[in-house]
């Protein structure tokens, strides 16, 4: 059977629901399960000259392109670009229902589209971010990994300034994150036995002290605990020459100790193709790696590349999980 992912469009007024639509245009390999608003997506079809089909579960589907719907009503028809934050709860409620679909085992995976995080604050809704609200509701430790066909990134910090990135790296937090990624790897990849790159934190990987010391300090002794458990990990590894293609072939995934310092290059080699999947979770969870593109909503012209990779990754991630 076809895994069947939940879909979430994200913001109504930017490119989110128009992409919905365009991923409509095609068949799947996997039942597209759409948590969101109708008429939104009606409106985002009618703005770029197309149509979508859409039926309720136990209705006959019109076509092999029609996607099953669980609508959540916006109260408010956003005019492109301009998010109402009277949508923030409708919005929020779509991300927590389909989040619930895949923890109750009714969907086998979740796409998300962008959100706008300002948008939801300003109606009222305390809000990081998806990621912080979806391993909130499966009450599990998580870690951001990016990939596109060429490689996979893991992040040990997130949205930290830079000042604060040393003191949160820690030897607890990295062994947490680097067991999220090799188990990830294991179970939603197939990978049997992983090798992760772990890059050094400052210039140089430290240069042996000179630089800095928490690749002595603190990555290395981490490190060690780590193979020590059975983890197949290389580093630290200086960061402008861990991804060398030839380096980057003998890895499975890398872990970068912040935002910046692995995701320029990831996106640089191709963003298009680029999704952003969350480790630790029960389920496999694929975002684009974009945001919701305000400028471009309505406008027929926003690229569909990242919510195409997205389903195609999920799908793929979920049989595996199913197999495994």
């Amino acid at each position: 059977m076809r895994p069947r992912l939940a879909l979430v469009p994200g913001e109504p007024a930017g490119i989110g629901p128009e992409l919905v639509v365009r991923a409509a245009q095609h068949d799947w390999e996997a039942q597209l399960v759409v948590h969101g608003d109708a008429a939104s997506l009606h409106r985002a079809a009618d703005a770029v000259g197309l149509s979508i089909e859409l039926h309720r579960r136990g209705d006959a589907p019109q076509s092999s392109r029609s996607l099953e719907l669980v609508e959540i009503v916006h109260p408010v028809a956003a005019a492109f670009g301009k998010p109402a934050p009277a949508n923030a709860a409708s919005v929020v409620e779509s991300l927590t229902l389909a989040a619930r679909a895949c923890l109750d085992g009714e969907c086998d995976g979740l796409v998300t589209g962008p959100v706008h995080k300002a948008a939801i604050n300003q109606g009222g809704i305390a809000f990081t971010g998806t990621t912080g609200l979806l391993a909130t509701l499966a009450g599990c430790e998580v870690v951001m990994m990016l990939a596109n066909p060429g490689m996979r990134v893991a992040l040990q910090t997130v949205h930290l300034p830079l000042r604060a990135v040393a003191d949160a790296i820690t030897a607890d937090a990295l062994a947490s994150t680097l067991r999220i990624v090799d188990q990830a790897l294991r179970t939603q990849f197939g990978i049997a036995f992983p090798t992760i790159a772990v890059l050094g934190l400052n210039p140089h990987a430290g240069e042996d002290g000179h630089l800095g010391r928490e690749e002595l300090d603190v990555i290395e002794p981490a490190l060690e605990r780590l193979r020590r458990e059975g983890l197949s990990l290389v580093g630290p590894l200086p960061a402008d020459t861990a991804f060398l293609p030839g380096k980057l072939r003998g890895f499975d995934a890398v872990l970068a100790m912040y935002h910046d310092q692995g995701l320029p290059v990831l996106k640089h080699a191709d963003f298009a193709n680029a999704v952003n999947i969350t480790l630790g979770l029960p389920y496999p969870r694929v975002a684009v790696d974009h945001g919701t593109a305000l400028d471009l909503a309505g406008k027929g012209v926003a690229d569909p590349s990242s919510l195409f990779a997205a389903i195609r990754t999920c799908t793929q991630l979920a049989r595996q999980r199913r197999d495994a």
